[in-house]
C-alpha cells in the first residue's frame, strides 16, 4: 500500500467530460481564460462547438492544437533533424 508520501497529486485532474466549458478549456490548456480567447483569436487553439445554447470546446480539438503549438521539440528530435534550415 503507498503511503501518503508516494502518492502523486494532479494540480488538475483530468477532464471527465470530452465537452468542456470555456473555463475548463482554457484550464486544460494551462492558460487563463483571456489567453485562451486570444489563442483562439490568433487561430492557435479551437472554436467552440455550439450544442443548443451552450459553447464547448472539444478535448480531442484542444489536444490536437496544443501538439501542433510552436516550442521545444522531443526528446528525440533534441540531437539533430533531418530539416535543414539551408533548403
Amino acid at each position: 500500500m503507498a503511503t501518503a508520501s508516494q502518492v502523486r497529486h494532479r494540480v488538475l485532474p483530468p477532464p471527465c467530460a470530452r465537452l468542456l466549458s470555456r473555463g475548463e478549456a482554457s484550464a486544460y490548456a494551462g492558460v487563463s481564460p483571456n489567453t485562451f480567447d486570444r489563442m483562439m483569436g490568433d487561430g492557435l487553439m479551437p472554436g467552440p462547438k455550439r450544442v443548443y445554447n451552450r459553447v464547448l470546446w472539444d478535448v480531442r480539438a484542444l489536444d490536437s492544437a496544443i501538439d501542433a503549438l510552436p516550442g521545444d521539440q522531443d526528446s528525440s528530435d533534441a540531437g539533430g533533424s533531418d530539416i535543414n534550415e539551408w533548403d
